[in-house]
């Protein structure tokens, strides 16, 4: 079991909103463009203009399909974050693990969240910048190495469909407990 004390638990919430933070920008924008496309198409459908109305449709369908993509994305994100927080703290940080999440920005967002909720973010840190991961990598290195990523199942399964994991911890119950033993070895010993 974890050795050490925990640092400061954050709110389940805040964690999620963390582990998306890049996801969370583009849902925003996605939005946006979803609404500024529907304007468009709204209009183009008005002057009854069916070039401008099939480009505004495709367009407003693209945005407006990735709000949804983005949410997924998210939530699997946020799924990945939990797994390895259970076991980081059960094994302590380890590299086989940390290696598995490597291929996106946002999976190595959620190894690094889990990270620091446990007190083991340099580690984390330390250990992707050894492996040439620069803090810009931002498209996962999975497309770059295969064209063809989009058609295949593990794409789809590991981006947008992740099982829902629960937690083995109550992380900020263990936190509290450590508190009150603190405090109670600091009382003992005045």
């Amino acid at each position: 079991m974890f050795p050490q004390e925990l640092p400061k638990q954050r709110h389940w919430l805040i964690s999620y909103l963390e582990v998306g933070k890049l996801l969370y920008f583009s849902l925003f924008l996605f939005v946006l463009e979803s609404y500024i496309y529907g304007y468009f198409l709204y209009k183009a459908l008005q002057n009854a203009s069916a070039l401008f109305s099939v480009f505004w449709l495709v367009s407003f369908l693209f945005s407006f399909v990735h709000i949804f993509l983005v949410l997924m994305d998210g939530w699997s994100r946020y799924q990945n974050y939990k797994r390895v927080k259970d076991q980081f703290y059960i094994y302590g940080f380890n590299t086989k693990t940390a290696n598995h999440y490597k291929g996106s920005k946002c999976q190595r967002s959620a190894i690094i969240t889990a990270s620091k909720e446990l007190g083991l973010k340099e580690k984390a840190i330390s250990f992707y910048k050894r492996q040439g991961i620069k803090w810009y990598y931002f498209i996962p290195q999975f497309m770059i190495k295969d064209p063809f990523f989009i058609i295949k199942r593990s794409f789809w399964s590991r981006t947008f469909m992740e099982k829902k994991y629960v937690s083995k911890f109550d992380f900020r119950k263990i936190k509290q407990q450590q508190s009150i033993n603190h405090l109670k070895i600091s009382l003992e010993e005045n």
